[in-house]
């Protein structure tokens, strides 16, 4: 699945990672939300990203029906643990989570939350990505370091 960015260049989401967001809709009513972070690649000679690894809820995150709260270090641990591994080549790229409505939409809380990390994460790029995965579509939204500006992004 890909995504046009405004620098021509697309960030497309890995099978693996789609697989990932498929486990985790909320399909039935009781399904409690899910996130994580995105973890990815920045594409040499190009503008091009590449999602390819996310965390997944974990046991000290907070999942509610309609909230979803991830535990900063256990995930930071997975993403300092992935980008060692991968010799500083894959990095933190956002957040994701799920929301129980077909196709998604950010709440007044998600863009008060992505401002806050887009001025208060340490990361290498210009921008952080942010997806939210309803039950049969997928929103991605792109948050500038700067400006603190949140855009949707629409597929290619």
């Amino acid at each position: 699945m890909k995504y046009k960015l405004a620098s021509q260049g697309i960030i497309k989401l890995s099978d693996a990672v789609l697989s990932v967001f498929n486990e985790y809709r909320q399909l039935e009513k009781g399904d409690a939300e899910a996130g994580g972070t995105l973890l990815g690649r920045f594409i040499l000679e190009s503008s091009d990203i590449v999602i390819d690894k996310v965390t997944v809820p974990m046991e000290r995150d907070i999942r509610k029906r309609c909230y979803f709260k991830r535990n900063r270090e256990d995930h930071q641990k997975v993403v300092y643990s992935i980008w060692e591994e991968s010799r500083g080549t894959c990095n933190y790229l956002g957040e994701w989570h799920t929301h129980p409505e077909p196709h998604p939409t950010p709440s007044s809380h998600d863009l008060k939350e992505w401002e806050k990390v887009l001025e208060n994460t340490v990361y290498d790029a210009e921008e952080l990505f942010f997806l939210i995965i309803g039950t049969k579509s997928i929103g991605v939204w792109v948050g500038n370091k700067a400006s603190l500006k949140i855009k949707k992004l629409t597929r290619c």
